[in-house]
């Protein structure tokens, strides 16, 4: 057999292997934590504790437009910020408008936005976030993978910095971040 036979015989089972490889393979790796402090986004619930006056704090969902409304502060744009950002903008705005003179107060986050799986589990649907979540603990929410499941690896679209989705390819103990939505691909055969 001569070595030119070889290589065209080798092309053809290379490009069915190739393509058995199956879905999501071609995706980029998804990335992983972004280092630093949590950043808020909306659909997050912060309980907002101002010490100087209890009836000013309470639990607040950040807006779809990234506020929260405070009382007597109305909407404070928390979107993109971390908790100590919020907390010092929320004590700059009682004192600026000389509502309290020397605030004390803390923010909190109580629940995180929520994720959502999809695809080859027993109930997909959206869950509520804990950190430290990976691609196996959310899949066990939503009931575990049914039979029809690939279950080595998943899609999972999530927001990059720039507000845009994108979709990332993820093993069973990739850590999710809040508003990830992880899909479960189907086997072929």
């Amino acid at each position: 057999m001569s070595l030119s036979f070889a290589r065209r015989s080798f092309l053809p089972v290379a490009l069915v292997v190739a393509g058995c490889a199956g879905p999501g393979a071609d995706l980029p790796p998804l990335p992983g934590a972004p280092s630093g402090p949590y950043r808020l986004a909306a659909e997050d619930q912060l309980r907002i504790t101002v010490f100087e006056d209890t009836r000013l704090s309470g639990e607040f969902r950040v807006a779809d437009s990234g506020t929260v409304a405070i009382p007597l502060l109305g909407p404070v744009r928390v979107l993109g910020l971390t908790v100590a950002e919020a907390e010092a903008l929320i004590r700059r705005e009682f004192q600026r408008r000389q509502l309290l003179q020397d605030p004390g107060v803390a923010v909190q986050v109580v629940a995180y936005r929520p994720l959502f799986v999809l695809g080859m589990v027993e109930r997909g649907g959206q869950f509520p976030f804990q950190p430290g979540m990976t691609v196996l603990s959310a899949v066990a929410l939503a009931g575990g993978f049914n039979y029809r499941a690939i279950q080595d690896r998943v899609s999972v679209t999530r927001l990059d910095a720039d507000g845009r989705s994108r979709e990332y390819r993820a093993g069973r103990a990739d850590l999710l971040q809040p508003g990830d939505v992880v899909t479960v691909f189907e086997r072929r055969f």
